[in-house]
């Protein structure tokens, strides 16, 4: 594990594994690093690929506050330049953070997967103040669940009453993973929150000059499916892809079809400054 100096001064622990081109992932909002390691992996064979964790979780620094994500944007700045790579994954809430870099970072190449982006109202808010209010009071199970329901738009489960949304959240956070994703609930609504402000066109977007990918998974919600399209649309160098069988946590779990996908993209060398990218 090595260690890399962020712009003031705090410091990110770099967790790196495999050989070739590198690599930079930028987790999403409610874990940490851990639930990656097997998207990793399934990569190391053909590339060097860098996991950290963002401020406040884990291993990582505490946040400043008050927190924004030109914070997230700095501390990503900090690991391409130690690590030198020019190839970035971003994953939910982290998409939102590697697009925004793209647009100021020397990033060549860039995959998101469900990337937490809102064009024009696309990502669903109403949920917040009701989970917030419950997270402020101290109702963890019920904040949960207003959450869960709220971004599972698609999911038969989101539509059930909200006291057994309730119910079923009070067991999920006894198991480990609900412990995590709980205890990080708080940062998970700030970001939520972030990302629900920053809605406006897809032509916001218009000046990241990297090659990007922007997937999503088939059995996921369907408002990335329509950020996607739009911002496939807006970017210079895009291309938007459903990969099917995968839900939100396909990245996570890494099938082998979805691990292809992400490889054979920065399989591709980078363009040269007078050419254009091949997608």
């Amino acid at each position: 594990m090595e260690r890399v100096t962020t712009f003031d001064g705090a410091t990110i622990a770099l967790h790196s594994t495999g050989t070739g081109p590198g690599i930079v992932v930028v987790h999403g909002g409610g874990v940490t690093i851990d639930v990656y390691r097997r998207f990793a992996a399934a990569l190391a064979d053909r590339f060097t690929v860098h996991l950290y964790n963002r401020r406040g979780r884990a291993d990582a620094c505490a946040r400043v506050l008050p927190y924004t994500f030109e914070q997230e944007v700095d501390d990503l700045s900090a690991v391409l330049a130690h690590t030198g790579a020019v190839n970035v994954v971003g994953h939910s809430g982290g998409g939102f953070i590697a697009l925004s870099a793209a647009l100021r970072l020397p990033i060549e190449r860039l995959a998101l997967y469900d990337a937490a982006i809102s064009i024009d109202g696309s990502f669903p808010a109403a949920w917040l103040p009701a989970a917030r209010a419950a997270a402020g009071a101290g109702d963890l199970p019920r904040a949960m669940a207003l959450t869960a329901g709220g971004i599972n738009t698609h999911q038969a489960t989101s539509r059930l009453p909200l006291p057994v949304q309730v119910a079923m959240c009070r067991l999920f956070l006894r198991t480990p993973i609900g412990r995590m994703m709980g205890d990080l609930l708080p940062m998970t609504l700030d970001e939520s929150a972030l990302i629900a402000a920053a809605d406006g066109s897809a032509d916001r977007w218009a000046g990241v000059t990297a090659s990007v990918l922007l997937a999503c998974g088939a059995k996921g919600p369907r408002y990335y499916v329509a950020a996607d399209d739009a911002l496939a649309a807006a970017l210079p160098h895009a291309r938007a892809l459903e990969i099917p069988g995968c839900g939100h946590d396909g990245i996570n779990r890494a099938p082998a079809h979805l691990v292809e996908v992400f490889a054979d993209f920065f399989a591709i060398p980078a363009p040269r400054p007078s050419g254009e990218p091949v997608l």
